[in-house]
Formats: C-alpha cells, sequence, structure tokens
C-alpha cells in the first residue's frame, strides 16, 4: 500500500510518520501541496498514484474561523473537495480528520457516530461540510474524528504548543493558572490516534468514526492532572469559557463515544490518565 499523508509536519502527522512503515509513506507538507489548488492537488496525487490519502490538513484556529469564515470553508470544506477529487481520478481510498467541533455541546452524553452534527462555530460549519463533500463523492472514505490532541510535535496552529506544553509554559511564568472548568472533552494522545488510524486503513470498513482515549475531563481536571504528575507546583485556578471570552464558543461537552470502533471490536485505545503518562514518558516529563 502506498499513503499520501498530508500535513505531514503537523502534530498528528509526526506521529503517523512514525507509524506508518517508511516504504509505504509519501510524507507531503503545504510546500509540496497546497489542498486549495485543485490543479496542484490533481498533479502531486497523479504523480504519486497512492492507494491511500490521509488528510491532516485543516485551518483549525477556532477564533481565527470566526473573523475568516471564508477562509476556513476554503480549507476545511472546498479543499477537501478537492482531495474528493482527486481520489476519485487515482482510485484512491481518502481518510480525512474531522472533529468534535461538528457537534455543538447541548447534549449531556458522550457523542456516537449516528448523533445528528450541528455546529456552533464557524470553524465546526467548515469541518462538517468537509465532511458533506466527503459523503457526497465518495464511497471509499473514512471520516475520523477526534478531538483535544496532544503530542510530541505540539500544535503549529498553536504555536508549537499542545495544552499540556502551555500549561507548563504557563506554570513557569506565573503564580497562578487560570483553567476553564465547563468544558467536557475527550482529549486524545495522537500517538494512540495514529495506531489506530493504520489500523484502520487495513480495512474496508467505511464510514465515519470517532478515535479518542477513553475517558473525558474538563481542561481544568485535565491541567490538575498534568501539574500532579510532573510535580509542577503552581496555583491552580477554575474559569468559565463566559470569563474566558473566547471569540467562538466552544461546546460545553463534546466527548465522542468511539462506538463504531467498539462494534468492529477495534476499542482497545488506552484510556485517557494511561495516554497521559505515556506521552508524558516519551517528552521525559513524568516526575
Amino acid at each position: 500500500m502506498k499513503i499520501a499523508l498530508i500535513g505531514a509536519d503537523g502534530q498528528l502527522g509526526t506521529d503517523l510518520q512514525k507509524v506508518i512503515p517508511a516504504a509505504e509513506l509519501i510524507p507531503l507538507t503545504i510546500k509540496d501541496i497546497d489542498i486549495t489548488d485543485l490543479n496542484r492537488v490533481e498533479k502531486v496525487l497523479l504523480k504519486y498514484k497512492p492507494n491511500a490519502i490521509i488528510n491532516t490538513a485543516a485551518f483549525h484556529r477556532v477564533d481565527d474561523c470566526e473573523a475568516d469564515d471564508s477562509l476556513a470553508l476554503k480549507v476545511n470544506a472546498t479543499g477537501v473537495k478537492n482531495l474528493c477529487q482527486a481520489a476519485l481520478k487515482n482510485n484512491s481510498v481518502l481518510l480525512h480528520l474531522s472533529t468534535d467541533y461538528v457537534f455543538d455541546g447541548s447534549k449531556k452524553t458522550p457523542y456516537t457516530e449516528n448523533d445528528c452534527p450541528c455546529p456552533g462555530t464557524a470553524y465546526g460549519i467548515s469541518k462538517l461540510a468537509g465532511e458533506q463533500y466527503i459523503r457526497y463523492l465518495l464511497d471509499k472514505y473514512f471520516i475520523v474524528r477526534s478531538s483535544g490532541l496532544f503530542g510530541t510535535r505540539g500544535c503549529m496552529a498553536s504555536g508549537g504548543l499542545n495544552f499540556i506544553e502551555l500549561m507548563l509554559k504557563l506554570a513557569r511564568e506565573k503564580d497562578k493558572v487560570r483553567v476553564v472548568s465547563d468544558q467536557i472533552i475527550s482529549p486524545t494522545y495522537t500517538l494512540d490516534l495514529a495506531k489506530k488510524i493504520y489500523q484502520l486503513l487495513q480495512t474496508e470498513h467505511f464510514g465515519t468514526y470517532h478515535i479518542t482515549n477513553n475517558g473525558k475531563c474538563s481542561w481544568y481536571e485535565f491541567a490538575k492532572k498534568v501539574f500532579e504528575l510532573t510535580n509542577t507546583k503552581v496555583v491552580l485556578e477554575k474559569t468559565t469559557a463566559a470569563e474566558f471570552k473566547a471569540k467562538a464558543k466552544r461546546p460545553a461537552y463534546s466527548v465522542l463515544d468511539n462506538s463504531n470502533l467498539r462494534r468492529l471490536g477495534m476499542d482497545d485505545l488506552q484510556t485517557l490518565d494511561q495516554a497521559l503518562v505515556a506521552y508524558l514518558k516519551e517528552k521525559d516529563l513524568l516526575k
């Protein structure tokens, strides 16, 4: 199998490169391919003729999407449509990374793949539009929704920092750290996500999948656990989403249920606590 990995230098892309055998991998960055340019997309993918395409590219600065929704749609919707057209020409499977933000967070129990999406942000709308293009144009696809990603590469859209690294940075710089306690999520270790994506690609069980580490917490609870495991001494205080005053309204509850994986007997991801320990060991931060 030949796998074209779009966004190979990103947080998830970096871990996918650890998991996918080098003989199968075609790593592509923004220097190699711009998914908003259909001609470029078709030219690059026609050159390599991959059996599968993994798309991790996205405009996911959530607050910036509110200010520039046209760019969000260009990347997250039209860009995905371009990949669909190239996949059709090459008879390639497309595996696309989506998000918990396709839900508005009004539900109080974990979202399954059968729940009807209802995004509450420009980012979520653009990501759902990308999903819909895939369902409309392709038969052979995987849509993978995940949330709260953390990996050793860090998030390029957040200055190279993931949430854990940001918390530790703030703890070094400040005596007090305030974290939102009224948003419940299911954070996910990108190495675990990468392993499951590669495993899923070996099947023909096409469709939509939620893939997260098993467990849930608030951002405050997550930060507290990070500080405990790294023996970081700092005053941690709760705040609310309203007090934080972000431009985009985050889902209050966006825990994802890996129900389709479980149906296939593939929901063997680590618990959230196990994944956090594994990440901190990989970063040599565990005390």
